[in-house]
């Protein structure tokens, strides 16, 4: 009787909705039962639960308690919990003291372990100098692995890096490509790099027109220098 009573309780506990590839979809899921998933080791209840402890998502942000939920997702190989613990802890909080040395190792395992965030937080850690020294060419390649899973901030970083040759060669071409991919996924710096491409013609033909479209686009997407960047750039562009 023990033993049935034991069986019907966890599927009680697993009756989750389900989305197409078979994972559970938790957004809409309470948290009380979030919260019973997460306590007999459902890590995507984990991390659900750990990021509504660190945004404040009904109930009173609690950052020691998100590391924890956090903490228990990442120790089952959730890469997503780890990047997130790193975040947390880089930026300490209440309960929950600050340590960049413990964040470095967290970002690195988790970028090793295939994270695009993690990979470009390597990226700007290392091109930085954030608890470690600068380190130009080992930033790139985490920016590299990063853009390579289409994260957008990291094909950013890394078109910068080759426009000013920063810790890899300089080539315009290269620098264009990466914000190109950047601007095809509607990201807003990738748009304003882009039409500044156009406008100066490094890496691609001089194109007022199509500067000022990308500029536009820019500020649509609220990237304010863009703003100033399509004034300059408008006389020309209606010639």
């Amino acid at each position: 009787m023990r033993a049935r009573l034991f069986i019907v309780t966890l599927l009680g506990l697993l009756a989750v909705p389900l989305s197409a590839s078979g994972q559970a979809v938790l957004e809409d899921v309470p948290f009380a039962k979030r919260l019973k998933l997460a306590k007999v080791g459902d890590e995507d209840a984990q991390l659900s639960i750990a990021i509504d402890y660190e945004e404040g998502n009904g109930l009173e942000p609690d950052a020691q308690e998100a590391a924890k939920w956090y903490r228990q997702a990442a120790l089952l190989g959730n890469m997503e919990a780890q990047f997130r613990l790193a975040r947390l802890v880089s930026r300490g909080g209440r309960g929950l003291i600050k340590n960049q040395t413990m964040a470095i190792q967290l970002y690195e395992a988790a970028a090793r372990g295939g994270n695009a965030k993690a990979q470009n937080a390597m990226g700007d850690i290392l091109q930085n100098g954030r608890g470690v020294a600068v380190d130009l060419a080992k930033a790139a390649e985490w920016f590299g692995k990063a853009a390579g899973q289409k994260y957008a901030p990291a094909q950013n970083s890394l078109g910068l890096m080759y426009l000013n040759g920063s810790g890899v060669a300089r080539d315009l071409t290269k620098a264009a490509n990466y914000f190109r991919q950047a601007a095809e996924q509607g990201d807003g710096w990738g748009l304003n790099n882009l039409g500044g491409m156009y406008e100066m013609g490094w890496g691609v033909p001089k194109d007022a027109a199509k500067a000022a479209d990308y500029y536009k686009q820019a500020v649509a997407k609220g990237v304010e220098p863009a703003r100033e960047n399509l004034v300059r750039v408008e006389p020309a562009a209606s010639q």
